[in-house]
């Protein structure tokens, strides 16, 4: 995989992720590639977490659903949803590139959190250079 990405659509991904996910109330959204490489990451300042370490293992586990979807007859998984006593993590696909984790507490609505991921995700995509959801 290969990309080059601008300081603008940096600076624009940002700006999307900042608006329409941290001001829920997220506590962090991060932008990686499928090799766990950390394009964008915001936090609400209340953060402590290796998101090196969290990018790469976020990769490999989206890697890992990937084979377990091929094995039960789906092209893929998109999202996945792991769910904690105190803090949740939510995956999407964006582009066949890019991951967006979103780290958030059980005082946010997991259905409200997936509506916004998805605008984020289809305004990031098109940012990215793909096309919008």
């Amino acid at each position: 995989m290969s990309y080059i990405l601008t300081q603008k659509q940096l600076d624009d991904i940002d700006h999307v992720l900042q608006e329409e996910l941290m001001e829920l109330g997220i506590k962090s959204v991060i932008l990686i590639d499928m090799a766990g490489n950390v394009i964008a990451n915001l936090d609400n300042g209340n953060v402590n977490h290796d998101v090196y370490s969290l990018a790469a293992l976020a990769a490999g586990n989206f890697g890992a659903v990937a084979a377990m979807a091929k094995i039960v007859g789906e092209e893929e998984f998109s999202l996945l949803f792991h769910k904690g006593k105190k803090e949740n993590i939510h995956f999407s696909k964006v582009l066949p590139d890019f991951l967006l984790i979103t780290i958030f507490g059980n005082d946010v609505s997991l259905g409200f959190l997936r509506l916004k991921v998805d605008e984020a995700v289809g305004k990031t995509a098109k940012l990215l250079g793909g096309p919008s959801n």
